[in-house]
């Protein structure tokens, strides 16, 4: 028994020699877009389907829209967070007062052990 592979001169993965003898591409169409930074993107859609209002700019990653003289506007980056902000969003003052008393306590209630 032969332990090469059973195809042999292939790898997994590979497409065929020449991709025109077995398949047929489907009728495409080519669709443009326009960023607020001037980027145009032509994107690939199938004949058939509707393309979308919007489409993400593959160089700036802010949204395209199909008109060239009013692209839609520029998303709002928000500020990064850090995770005590996220913290002070969900909590207020006093419930932050509560929690810091009952670990105090913990604490102090160990130390006395000891």
């Amino acid at each position: 028994m032969s332990s090469g592979s059973a195809i042999r001169g292939s790898r997994v993965g590979s497409s065929p020699m020449r991709p025109d003898e077995h398949s047929e591409a489907a009728p495409r169409r080519v669709v443009r877009y326009w960023c607020a930074a001037g980027h145009e993107l032509n994107v690939r859609f199938a004949a058939d389907v509707a393309a979308p209002e919007t489409w993400d700019c593959a160089r700036c990653g802010q949204p395209a829209g199909l008109d060239r003289a009013n692209p839609p506007g520029r998303l709002r980056a928000e500020p990064y967070k850090s995770h005590l902000a996220y913290v002070k969003e969900r909590r207020s003052d006093a419930d932050g007062e509560a929690i810091l008393a009952e670990a105090l306590a913990k604490v102090r209630q160990r130390r006395g052990r000891d």
